[in-house]
């Protein structure tokens, strides 16, 4: 029997998380006006095609109910509204939205970064487009998949709040508009370091090695910094503070994940190279 055969490239849920995680990108590179932005507006504007399909992925993700039946319910009702949609309009959508992509970006850099959440995408483009002709086994699969998912209430037992936390990409997000807001509210602006860090923080948000070899070379970076600028410190009590900073950069990012906390430490010792670069001069 053929196989249903999932495609990123046509899955409108992860079209739109990358398109609007690239505009956090241009927003922390201040991008006057970002390309990201522009192809949202053209694509997925109100009663767009695009937009109509969105609204159904962003549905069975977002939805929660605490019974098979109803999450059963639910997906029928979706994939009903789905078969109402005009498939013809929608394929030649998402060529023109793929080619507006295309145009403006690297598609393997584009489509680099992980989705948390691509399992349960991935099915739900499975079961829209799935044909009577494929695989009945992986279309029951697939959509026990979703049951599984808008059933699933409560976090496993015994998990450690910080590995919760990294799996789980919208408290993230609220996560790092915290850290910007409360970063901001201490010091007028960030830097091009500082953003940069905060962009690998929400980019690699379900990529953690990449997070963490990053990391690692800016506490090695930071720590070579503040050791050179000690030198020309003269006060002694500075001196001991500027020592105590590096070896607490030395003992940072040591667990599993690079936690919340560790990035906002990481922003404070930015701006105390700042600071001390200009006492200095």
């Amino acid at each position: 029997m053929k196989k249903i055969k999932h495609s990123k490239f046509k899955n409108t849920g992860i079209l739109f998380e990358l398109l609007v995680r690239q505009i956090t990108t241009d927003t922390l590179n201040n991008v006057q006006e970002s390309q990201a932005g522009n192809i949202i507006r053209t694509y997925f504007h109100k009663n767009s095609p695009l937009s109509k399909e969105l609204s159904l992925y962003q549905t069975l993700v977002k939805e929660k109910f605490n019974s098979d039946t109803k999450a059963e319910s639910l997906i029928e009702a979706c994939l009903s509204a789905r078969k109402k949609l005009n498939n013809s309009t929608l394929t030649r959508e998402k060529y023109n939205l793929i080619k507006s992509i295309k145009e403006t970006w690297d598609l393997d850099e584009f489509f680099s970064s992980r989705v948390s959440n691509y399992k349960v995408l991935a099915s739900i483009y499975k079961i829209f487009e799935y044909k009577l002709e494929e695989n009945p086994k992986q279309l029951v699969e697939t959509k026990y998949t979703l049951v599984e998912h808008i059933t699933f209430n409560k976090q496993k037992e015994n998990v450690e709040p910080t590995e919760v936390l990294s799996e789980d990409k919208e408290i993230r997000n609220l996560t790092y508009k915290l850290l910007v807001d409360k970063f901001n509210s201490k010091y007028k602006g960030l830097d091009t370091r500082q953003k940069k860090l905060l962009e690998n923080f929400i980019l690699n948000v379900s990529n953690t090695n990449n997070l963490k070899e990053y990391f690692s070379f800016e506490c090695l970076k930071v720590s070579k910094q503040l050791s050179e600028l000690n030198e020309s410190v003269t006060d002694q009590a500075t001196k001991i503070k500027i020592n105590e900073s590096v070896n607490l950069l030395k003992n940072m990012n040591q667990g599993k994940t690079v936690k919340d906390e560790e990035v906002l430490a990481m922003l404070r010792y930015y701006e105390l190279v700042k600071e001390l670069k200009k006492t200095i001069n």
